[in-house]
């Protein structure tokens, strides 16, 4: 049963009206967008600039592709598809967050990714593109925030190319139970204390530690892929499976 199909679905461990998550979520994005590149350092300790590195090179790229960032944030993806697609190429930086996205723009032109660049506000769930639209699409710790993972999953099926892949890069679960209770005690425990010493916000990094927990796990999300039409899906866990990489081709 898709997660959104009833009246009410999970916003972290609490129980919510299922019209009331992307509100609820929007409001932990607005409240850390300034400090979110930082965060990311702190929490991961560098590692997630590695873990997106292996997703641009599973990916693909070429120049002149179309490249889809969804969820794509202050777009340390976007940044690099925008080099390696080049002038006639084109990336899509698209967000349901504006704060998130008003971010990712200032962050990219300051840095000069312009001409190829666009950003669109957008929902997972119904994306206003065309159907055999874009190459690639990368969507990077985003699904699990998502209310209805499975209609993402086949809005983003409907405008891939025939041929086109998609990368899905999420927190996963822990394969051993050492890295379990490690993975615990930090996200329970510290993450929240970091939050509230870097963005006096401890309440939205104890959702974002319950959101990776309610997120499926790898096989489950495997089995999402498939049900939605997509074939040759795969995964590959990074650090030992906190994260993990999925990828689906549409044929």
């Amino acid at each position: 049963m898709s997660e959104g199909s009833s009246n009410s679905t999970h916003f972290g461990y609490k129980t919510v009206e299922a019209e009331k998550k992307a509100d609820l979520v929007a409001d932990v994005f607005h409240s850390v967008a300034a400090k979110y590149d930082i965060m990311n350092d702190v929490m991961s300790f560098g590692i997630h600039r590695l873990w997106k590195r292996f997703t641009i090179e599973s990916a693909g790229a070429r120049p002149g592709m179309k490249v889809l960032d969804l969820a794509g944030g202050t777009g340390d993806l976007t940044a690099k598809f925008s080099h390696i697609v080049g002038n006639t190429g084109q990336v899509t930086l698209a967000d349901i967050n504006d704060s998130m996205l008003k971010v990712g723009r200032e962050k990219l032109r300051n840095r000069g990714v312009v001409g190829n660049v666009n950003y669109v506000q957008a929902n997972a769930e119904a994306l206003p593109f065309p159907d055999n639209h874009f190459d690639i699409i990368t969507i990077a710790f985003g699904l699990r925030n998502v209310t209805d993972k499975d209609a993402a999953i086949r809005s983003m099926l409907r405008v891939l190319k025939p041929g086109g892949k998609l990368l899905i890069l999420e927190f996963s679960k822990p394969q051993h139970d050492l890295m379990r209770k490690v993975y615990d005690l930090y996200s329970f425990k510290i993450l929240p204390k970091m939050g509230d010493i870097i963005t006096q916000d401890a309440g939205s990094y104890e959702y974002l530690a319950e959101s990776i927990r309610m997120h499926p796990d790898q096989e489950t999300l495997k089995g999402m892929m498939i049900d939605a039409g997509f074939e040759q899906v795969e995964y590959t866990n990074m650090t030992d499976g906190i994260v993990a990489l999925h990828k689906g081709y549409k044929f």
